[in-house]
C-alpha cells in the first residue's frame, strides 16, 4: 500500500484538495489520474480511502470513499533527545524511531549540548516521511527545543528514565520496562549528561538506567531506547 499524508483531511469530509506539490508529486512524477484510487492518512489515526476526481498538477481533488479509525498503542513512548552536532544523525534518528513506533519527542537543550539550534520544519518533514513510508496512522509529535531543567520538572505520566553513562547505581532499561505502560526517557548529548543534571532528573522522578554495557552514541542510544520499549510490547 501506498500512503499519502496529509493533516488538513478531517473525518467529516467529502471531498479534499491537496497543495500544488503533493499534488504535483501524484499527477506529474507517480502519474496518477482520474478514477485512481489513493490511501491517506492525517496522522491522527485515520485511513481514508479517495478517488481522484480532477487530476490537476496544481489542485488534485479527490473524493473521499471510506475511512477507519485506527486504534492507538496501549502504551505512549516520549524521548527527550539532544540534538546532535551533525544533523544528518538526528534526521537518522528520527527517521528510524518513527518506523520503529513512538509518539512524541523533544528535542533537549543540555548543559554539554553541541547543538543549540534545531530545524523543526525540517525535522517535521523527516518524520512525515517516515510515517508514509512505515504506514502508520499516528505521526510522532515534535516539540520545540526545550530547556533540560524546565523538561524535568513537567508533569510527567507514567514511567520516566535518564540514561547515562556515568558509575553510578543504575538498572538495565530492558530489565524494568512494563508492558502498557506510558514511558519517558532522557538520552543527553555526545559528552553525556553533567552529574547536576543528573541529580536534578533524579530528584523529579527520573530513574536512572543502562542500556548495555558499551558506550553509545547519542543517535543510536536513542534508538535501542526506542526499540526495546517496541520489544517489551511485542
Amino acid at each position: 500500500m501506498q500512503l499519502f499524508f496529509t493533516s488538513d483531511i478531517h473525518e467529516n469530509s467529502d471531498t479534499f484538495s491537496f497543495n500544488k506539490d503533493e499534488s504535483r508529486h501524484i499527477i506529474k512524477v507517480l502519474r496518477k489520474s482520474k478514477g485512481d484510487q489513493l490511501n491517506i492518512t492525517n496522522g491522527r489515526g485515520w485511513l481514508f480511502e479517495a478517488k481522484i476526481i480532477q487530476p490537476d498538477q496544481k489542485q488534485c481533488v479527490v473524493s473521499l470513499i471510506s475511512k477507519t479509525k485506527q486504534p492507538p498503542r496501549p502504551y505512549q513512548v516520549h524521548l527527550a533527545v539532544a540534538p546532535t552536532k551533525m544533523n544528518d544523525r538526528f534526521e537518522w534518528f528520527l527517521e528510524k524511531a518513527t518506523e520503529i513506533g513512538i509518539d512524541r519527542i523533544t528535542p533537549l537543550l543540555c548543559e554539554r549540548s553541541e547543538r543549540r539550534v534545531i530545524k523543526k520544519e525540517r525535522y517535521e518533514k523527516v518524520i512525515q516521511a517516515a510515517t508514509k513510508q512505515s504506514l502508520h496512522f499516528f505521526m510522532p509529535e515534535l516539540d520545540d527545543l526545550t530547556s533540560f531543567n524546565d523538561f524535568v520538572k513537567e508533569n510527567i505520566k507514567g514511567e520516566k528514565f535518564i540514561a547515562h553513562c556515568e558509575e553510578k547505581d543504575k538498572k538495565s532499561l530492558k530489565e524494568i520496562i512494563q508492558p502498557n505502560t506510558d514511558v519517558t526517557i532522557l538520552i543527553g548529548p555526545e559528552g553525556d549528561f553533567s552529574s547536576r543534571e543528573i541529580e536534578s532528573a533524579i530528584k523529579n522522578g527520573f530513574k536512572p538506567v543502562t542500556l548495555g554495557d558499551t558506550r553509545l552514541r547519542t543517535e543510536t542510544a536513542a534508538i535501542v531506547a526506542c526499540y526495546s520499549v517496541a520489544f517489551i510490547n511485542q
